[in-house]
C-alpha cells in the first residue's frame, strides 16, 4: 500500500463524511436561523422553542435523506472492501 493510496482513502472518507452529514446539518442550521429570527422579532427567549423544531426537522431530514446517506456509506464500505481484497 503506497502513500498515495492511503491519502486517497482518507480523502474519500472525509468526502463521504461531508456528503452524509450535509443534509442534516443544513436542515438544522436553516431551522435554527428561522427560529432565531422569530425569537428576535417576537422577543420570546424560550429554550424549548428552538430545540423542539430543530429536533423534528432533523428527524424529518433523516427520514427523507436516510436512503441517500445509507447508500453513500455502503458505497464507501464496498470500495474499502475492494481495496482490502486487492491488498491481500
Amino acid at each position: 500500500m503506497t502513500q498515495t493510496m492511503v491519502l486517497d482513502i482518507v480523502r474519500q472518507g472525509f468526502f463521504t463524511i461531508i456528503i452524509v452529514s450535509l443534509p442534516v446539518l443544513l436542515t438544522s442550521m436553516a431551522v435554527g436561523l428561522v427560529i432565531s429570527i422569530l425569537q428576535a422579532v417576537t422577543q420570546v427567549q424560550e429554550q424549548t422553542l428552538s430545540f423542539v423544531p430543530k429536533l423534528i426537522a432533523v428527524m424529518l431530514a433523516l427520514v427523507i435523506f436516510g436512503n441517500f446517506m445509507l447508500n453513500q456509506l455502503i458505497s464507501l464500505a464496498n470500495s474499502m472492501f475492494r481495496i482490502i481484497e486487492n491488498i491481500v
